[in-house]
Formats: C-alpha cells, sequence, structure tokens
C-alpha cells in the first residue's frame, strides 16, 4: 500500500512557485548565520521513500504521520519494498529517492561490493534493535547448559559458547546447523557473526570466488527477508535467525522459538539503520537533502522524547498494514523499554530501541569504519587495507556535515536544544569495550582492533590461506 498526502490546487501551485525561486544550498556555507525554513526551498518536494518492514523504519513513519516531512515542504510517499537487494537497487535507479537501509549498504555498494553505485547517508536511523532467536529444539538443548539466576530464569546475557556443544551435536548427526539472517552486509550479519566467534563457533568466510559466506563454517548462514525468519524457522529449514524487530517477538508469540540474545547485549549502544540517498541526489538536490534530514531529525526526537512518552502512539501507527502490519501487542514487546525471551519472561530493557538520544541519529565514521571491519573480516574485502582507506570510505559514505547543517536550522528554529547534538567531534566516538567479549573498539585504528580475534581476518590474511588450514 502506498501512502500519499492529499493534493490541493493550493498545495500544487504553491509548489511550483516555490520550485522556481529555490534558493541553493551554496548559501549556507557563505551566509552568517543558516537560511530560516522558509528559505531553504527544496528542488525536489515531491518524494518516494522505501522502507522495509521492521520497527527500526518508524523515524520515516513519524516524520510523515506528524507533519515533519510537510512542514519542510516535501511531499512523501512511502513504500514497503520486497526485500533489501531491490530496495537499493530502486535507489540507485532513481525509482525510489531514498530509503531506511542496512548501514552496510552505502559502505558496500561504494566500494564495489555486489551493486556498485555511490551511496551516502546524513542520517542514522536508531541503536539497538535486533536479536538472535534459536528454534525450540535447540532451545531445549541449549537450556541445560545456561546458568540460571536464583528465580530459576536462565543467566543473561546468554553467550554462544552454550550453543556450540548444540552445534556439535548436529555434526555428529549429520544434519547442518543453518541459520538466516537477513542480508550479507546487514548488521544482523555481522552481529550473529560476532555472537557466533565469541562463543567459538565459526561462522565461515566469503572470497571473491565463493559469495556463500560459508566457507570453513561450522554454522551456515544464509539470507532470508525479515518478515519471512518466523515461517522460516517454523518450516525448519533454519534453526535460528538474527534479524530486526517484530519478528523476534513474533517468534514468542507464536510459540515457534526463543530469542537467547539481543544485539543490546552483544554490542551496547550498536548503530543499525541508517537513511540512504545517492550521491548524485544529494548534490542535485542540496536543500531537499538537508530539508529531508530536517524532518528525520525531528522524528527520532520525537520517538525519544520525556523518557519514551510517545512509544504507544507509535506502536500504533507501526502495527498499521502501510508500515510493519505487525500486532500491536509483538510490536510493544519490544518497543515500549523491555525484551520477552520465553513466553513469560518478560525483562527491561529500556534501550532496546534508541531512535535520538545518546547522538543514534549522527553519522559517526567510526560506525562505519565498524562495518567495514567486519566486511574485512569474514573476506568480504578480501585484501588488507590501510587505516587512512577505511576512514577516507566512511567519510565518503557518511555525512556528518549534512546532518549538523539541518541541525543548526533546526535549533535556530527551536525546535531542538543545542545540546543535543555533538557539535565539536571529530566524527569518531571514544573507544568502547562494552561487547560480549569484552574486546575494544577504536575506529581510528581498525586494523589493531581486528588483530584481537581469534577467528577471522586480520593484517595480510587471505582466505584461501586460512580455510586450507582450517
Amino acid at each position: 500500500m502506498k501512502i500519499k498526502l492529499a493534493d490541493t490546487f493550493r498545495d500544487f501551485m504553491r509548489r511550483h512557485f516555490l520550485r522556481s525561486v529555490a534558493v541553493p544550498l551554496a548559501a549556507l556555507a557563505v551566509a552568517a548565520t543558516p537560511l530560516a525554513a522558509e528559505e531553504l526551498i527544496p528542488e525536489k518536494d515531491e518524494l518516494k521513500f522505501g522502507f522495509i518492514k521492521l520497527t527500526d523504519m518508524a523515524p520515516l513513519a513519524i516524520a510523515y504521520e506528524k507533519g515533519f516531512f510537510e512542514e519542510e515542504g516535501l511531499f512523501v510517499t512511502l513504500e514497503p519494498q520486497a526485500n533489501w537487494k531491490v530496495l537499493l537497487d530502486r535507489v540507485i535507479t532513481g525509482e525510489l529517492d531514498g530509503a531506511h537501509m542496512l548501514a552496510g549498504q552505502p559502505l558496500a555498494a561504494t566500494i564495489g561490493y555486489g551493486t556498485e553505485a555511490h551511496i551516502i547517508t546524513p542520517f542514522s536511523m536508531d541503536l539497538n534493535g535486533n536479536g538472535i532467536t534459536v528454534s525450540n529444539e535447540v532451545w531445549e538443548m541449549m537450556k541445560p547448559l545456561i546458568p540460571k539466576m536464583d528465580d530459576g530464569r536462565p543467566q543473561h546475557p546468554i553467550k554462544a559458547d552454550y550453543l556450540k556443544p548444540v552445534i556439535e551435536q548436529f555434526q555428529d548427526e549429520g544434519r547442518p546447523f543453518n541459520m538466516g539472517m537477513v542480508f550479507p552486509v546487514s548488521t544482523h550479519n555481522y552481529e550473529l557473526r560476532y555472537w557466533l566467534a565469541a562463543g567459538g563457533i565459526h561462522p565461515g568466510y566469503y572470497s571473491p570466488a565463493d559469495i556463500s559466506g560459508q566457507i570453513a563454517a561450522e554454522a551456515l548462514l544464509s539470507v532470508t527477508p525479515p518478515p519471512q525468519m518466523p515461517a522460516t524457522l517454523e518450516a525448519g529449514t533454519i534453526s535460528g535467525y538474527c534479524v530486526g524487530e517484530p519478528w523476534n517477538q513474533q517468534a514468542v508469540f507464536k510459540g515457534i522459538g526463543v530469542p537467547v540474545i539481543t544485539d543490546y547485549e552483544i554490542w551496547k549502544d550498536n548503530p543499525e539503520k541508517v537513511f540512504g540517498i545517492t550521491a548524485e541526489f544529494a548534490e542535485q538536490y542540496p536543500n531537499t537533502t538537508i530539508a529531508l534530514t530536517k524532518a528525520l531529525i525531528r522524528a527520532g526526537q520525537w520517538l525519544d522524547e520525556n523518557d519514551n512518552a510517545n512509544r504507544g502512539e507509535a506502536v500504533e501507527i507501526l502495527s498499521r498494514s502501510e508500515y510493519v502490519g505487525a500486532d500491536e501487542e509483538v510490536i510493544a514487546n519490544s518497543m515500549t523499554g523491555t525484551f520477552e525471551y520465553e513466553r513469560g519472561d518478560k525483562r527491561e530493557i529500556p534501550d532496546f530501541n534508541v531512535f535520538f538520544r545518546y547522538n543514534a541519529t549522527y553519522p559517526y565514521y567510526s560506525d562505519a569504519v565498524w562495518y567495514l571491519t567486519q566486511m574485512r573480516r569474514w573476506g568480504q574485502i578480501a585484501e588488507p587495507k590501510s587505516d587512512d582507506w577505511y576512514a577516507e570510505v566512511a567519510a565518503k559514505v557518511y555525512r556528518p556535515d549534512l546532518y549538523l547543517t539541518a541541525a543548526k536550522i533546526l535549533v535556530d528554529e527551536g525546535h531542538v536544544s543545542e545540546a543535543d547534538f555533538p557539535w565539536g567531534t571529530d566524527g569518531y566516538r571514544e573507544p568502547v569495550s562494552e561487547f560480549i567479549d569484552g574486546v575494544t573498539y577504536d575506529g581510528r585504528t581498525p586494523n589493531d582492533y581486528l588483530k584481537q580475534f581469534p577467528i577471522g581476518l586480520k593484517g595480510d590474511d587471505l582466505v584461501a590461506q586460512l580455510s586450507e588450514l582450517e
């Protein structure tokens, strides 16, 4: 279903008049103060944005439903897409003006892994929001191995160490251990691989000659579109998966699987989706780019303001068929600050979904570098790269300059507080160690970061050399 604001004759005439007097964004660079909202005239005001049916598309839905796009002079159509590949392809061809994207997609496209195109992001959509779910069979095999709390419930976070004996039993029985993830350059793929490898389970390599990602793998990971995850698990095709909400909670409600860990527990406050546009779009429509970024920043703020006070309304909006289309109860199970593991084992995770606080919307270079390190770790980047290369690619794709331009205008308009933005940052977060394996990540030194892992490529490693040894 497509959503579009109704046009009136007055709207039509106003938009076409504004096009004729559009002010170029270049004025922003030379003006003493940023342009006021009425001066930031979009060069293109009729836009179509794509998304996948996940709760973290929320900033798009909220920017539409609360009128933030319209206040920027943007007349937006939101359109769900069949899968991540179709979504990316349609942005590249111009059928979509922009889209809710996996953070790895703009980076992979820009370096030529898969479909090659220069994609940028001026806006990071959220932090956290994913989970790893296993089938009931696997859970029953894991559960006796997991330490218990005083009340008898499993102690979290649950490490992949407790999955390793299950995989070994599958191997002894001659059964492959298959798991689903949403796309080869998705956060879900890298988080699942990170969790498995931290538990001593090899998730497999990619190579230029073999893009299955299953070279030397003990757990066989393959692509399944997010809404199809529960059905694929129920059919027995896979024994577990990593996906965003509400598709982990859907498994709980259907009684077909158990989420064992959230990505918040794998890497606290990890970056998730981004809003992606082509570099050509940003160059051709600079005012439009700033205007849409302004609307998305306001949507993120609305989602998190007053200690998530608006989440109930957001859940109702997202439950509609034109957005996520899942039951309100299922979406609320994670969107409102809780997460349910086994049926009835609901625990407080206030930051499971973060859309604005902790500078969630700022496109940090260090977030981009982390994704690139994971591409290198698992062979999608086949050859060694210098630290400077990582930094250069990050700066080519992630555009905090555009983000801060939009933020400054919003501050001047009184929509947001100046204190909510990291004005003085160099684009890199400080080193962080809040990973499930305790490894420290510093985006300024990606090669040293990779050297810390016993499983995965590092230094001058090539997949062909390592796969022969393993």
